[in-house]
């Protein structure tokens, strides 16, 4: 029975410094969280409480500017309905993120190799960039049907441009005393590239990644004006014909939520990978 006591004892003892032992890891996490959210968050809700009190003390006709108290009651009143649109809306802008960002850096890698193909096809992107998505997204419908295909497609085309200009800008900006050094030590353009380049280059990436992101996002809520039967573009467009503008409302706070969501992955991210860099 002493035997067995001490055992339990033991294993008690165990547990409760692995419980320690994790609420000490956890502890600077959430403080580092907080020390870097709490300015934001005093931000949102100084936002929310001005475009209350100025609804109510002006009266302000709900139809025109609902209060952000009846928007999120719409919101959440229905929560399940707005997050099933948003999880499409979600696929298409992640999947075109991916697409267009991965196409772009492999081309950043060619024209950054070869200013002569730079001159050559640089301006068919900055064709593609100036082109209103609006009048693009309706031909890809007809091609391509009524799917997820033409919105991600979209998303990638919007998203395409600005990774494409960071990344030849970053795969250039490399030092040229280590650039020299390297060359020196008969270093190819392969070890060059994934040792200084790549490198080099993340800096502008993360930048880049970090506007298009949200980018994408618009992409695919504005395909999804073009012809879609789901997705937060077709809530919006659904309730803006027929006057609802507190649910229009809460569709926009989702996709909000959705690029500030977003956009906090890819700097989380940032931050683990450049941790270098600081």
């Amino acid at each position: 029975m002493a035997i067995r006591t001490s055992v339990f004892g033991r294993a008690q003892s165990s547990s409760s410094r692995e419980g320690t032992l994790a609420k000490t890891r956890l502890n600077p996490l959430i403080k580092d969280w907080w020390a870097r959210s709490r300015l934001p968050l005093v931000a949102f809700v100084g936002f929310f409480v001005l475009w209350e009190s100025f609804v109510r003390l002006f009266g302000v006709d709900p139809l025109t500017l609902p209060a952000p108290s009846a928007v999120f009651r719409a919101l959440f009143s229905e929560f399940g309905f707005y997050v099933d649109h948003a999880m499409v809306t979600l696929y298409e802008a992640v999947a075109g993120f991916s697409l267009g960002a991965g196409v772009a850096l492999l081309f950043g890698v060619v024209l950054a190799h070869s200013p002569a193909l730079e001159r050559m096809l640089l301006p068919l992107a900055v064709l593609a960039s100036v082109t209103p998505v609006v009048a693009i997204a309706p031909l890809l419908i007809i091609w391509f049907g009524f799917g997820a295909l033409p919105k991600v497609l979209i998303a990638a085309i919007i998203t395409f441009f600005p990774m494409l200009v960071n990344s030849i800008t970053g795969f250039r900006a490399v030092d040229p005393n280590r650039y020299d050094y390297m060359r020196s030590l008969c270093a190819g353009k392969r070890e060059i590239f994934f040792k200084l380049r790549l490198p080099g280059s993340l800096p502008y990436l993360f930048s880049a990644a970090k506007t298009c992101i949200s980018l994408s996002v618009i992409g695919a809520v504005v395909a999804e004006w073009s012809g879609s039967s789901e997705g937060l573009g077709n809530v919006v467009m659904m309730f803006g014909n027929y006057m609802q503008t507190v649910k229009v409302f809460a569709a926009i706070m989702m996709l909000a939520a959705m690029g500030i969501l977003l956009t906090a992955i890819v700097g989380a991210i940032e931050k683990k990978v450049l941790a270098w860099s600081r």
